[in-house]
C-alpha cells in the first residue's frame, strides 16, 4: 500500500521535453512496483526512508538524497524498506532532447544513480505540479517550466554514483551477477559463486557490501524472489512450478522464502496482484499508471 497522489497528463504542446506524469508517495512497509516496463523515462527522488531499486540483473540499496532514473523499455523493480520505508517524489517525461538534457546533468544508461542535497527544493516543484490539474494553455506552459526548473535544481549539485565498469575490482561483482543470472534456477549457494568467481567467500562478501549494499545470500535470494513475484503475475504456473523455476526445493521452502522478504505468501500475493491490475484496467481502459 501507499499513499499516492499522482498527476497524469496527456495534452502534450511540446516536443523537446515535455512532463507525462508526477507523483509524491509515503510507502507502507515492503511496498513495491513491478517488475515493469515503461514506455517514459523517469526520475524518483527519495525524500525519507530507504528501499531497493532493481534493474533486470543489477541491484542498488537507496536512502534519502538519492534518486534513480528509469530507462523506457528497461525491466525494472523497486520496494520499500521493511523498516524505514521510503517516501519519494517522481516525475515521468519524454522527447526528442531528453538524452541529450539527462547527460547534461549526468545521468546515461551507466550511470542511473545519484545524489543531491536539493530534495526540498525538488519537492517544492513536484507538489507545485500537482496542485495545478488543469489544461489550460498556461498551465501548460507553468508546467513546462516547472519541468525545466526541476532539472535545473538537479543540475546544480548533482553527485553521479559511478558505473561498475570505472572500478577494476567490480569486475568480481559483474562476473557474480552474471553467474547467479545464469543459474539462480539451480541449488547454487555462495560458495558457488565465490569459486565461479575465483575469490574466497569473505572476499565476495566484501564486495558486495561495499558495492551494491548487501551480502551475496541476500542478492541471490533477492533475484530469486523478484523472478518468483514476475512468474505469480504473469503466468498460470503452480506454486510448486515456480519454487523449482527459481531454485528453491519445494512450494513450502519457497513460501517461507517469499513471506519472509515480502510479508505476505506467494498465493496471496499473485491474488492482490491480480486483483488489483484488473481492478485497475477496468477502471482506467487499459492505460499505463506509473505508480
Amino acid at each position: 500500500m501507499e499513499d499516492a497522489y499522482v498527476l497524469q497528463l496527456s495534452n502534450r504542446k511540446f516536443s523537446e521535453l515535455y512532463l507525462c506524469f508526477c507523483g509524491y508517495s509515503k510507502c507502507e512497509p515492503l511496498h513495491s512496483f513491478g517488475p515493469a516496463v515503461r514506455p517514459d523515462y523517469l526520475i524518483h527522488f527519495i525524500l525519507n526512508g530507504k528501499g531497493r531499486y532493481y534493474i533486470e540483473d543489477m541491484q542498488h540499496c537507496l536512502e534519502a538524497g538519492q534518486g534513480f532514473l528509469i530507462e523506457p523499455n528497461t525491466l525494472t523493480f523497486y520496494q520499500a524498506d521493511a523498516e524505514e520505508p521510503w517516501e519519494y517524489l517522481w516525475i515521468g517525461f519524454n522527447g526528442t532532447n531528453v538524452k541529450e538534457y539527462l547527460r547534461d546533468i549526468g545521468l546515461n544508461s551507466s550511470q542511473l544513480i545519484f545524489r543531491s542535497k536539493q530534495g526540498g527544493e525538488l519537492k517544492r516543484i513536484v507538489v507545485k505540479m500537482l496542485k495545478d490539474t488543469t489544461s489550460s494553455l498556461s498551465s501548460q506552459y507553468e508546467r513546462q517550466s516547472l519541468l525545466y526548473s526541476f532539472f535545473a535544481v538537479l543540475s546544480r549539485n548533482i553527485n553521479i554514483s559511478l558505473p561498475l565498469e570505472q572500478d577494476g575490482e567490480n569486475i568480481h561483482i559483474k562476473r557474480a551477477m552474471e553467474y547467479v543470472r545464469n543459474n539462480y534456477f539451480h541449488m547454487v549457494r555462495v560458495a558457488d559463486i565465490a569459486k565461479y568467481v575465483c575469490v574466497d567467500r569473505t572476499y565476495l562478501y566484501e564486495l558486495f557490501l561495499r558495492y551494491l549494499n548487501v551480502s551475496p545470500q541476500d542478492y541471490l535470494i533477492n533475484y530469486r524472489l523478484t523472478r518468483a513475484a514476475e512468474l505469480l503475475t504473469n503466468t498460470e504456473y503452480t506454486l510448486g512450478e515456480i519454487a523449482l523455476s527459481c531454485g528453491y526445493q519445494s512450494a513450502y521452502s519457497f513460501g517461507k522464502a517469499f513471506k519472509a522478504k515480502r510479508g505476505i505468501t506467494p498465493a496471496k500475493y499473485r491474488e492482490q496482484n491480480r486483483k488489483e491490475k484488473k481492478e485497475y484496467l477496468e477502471t482506467h481502459k487499459g492505460n499505463l499508471e506509473q505508480l
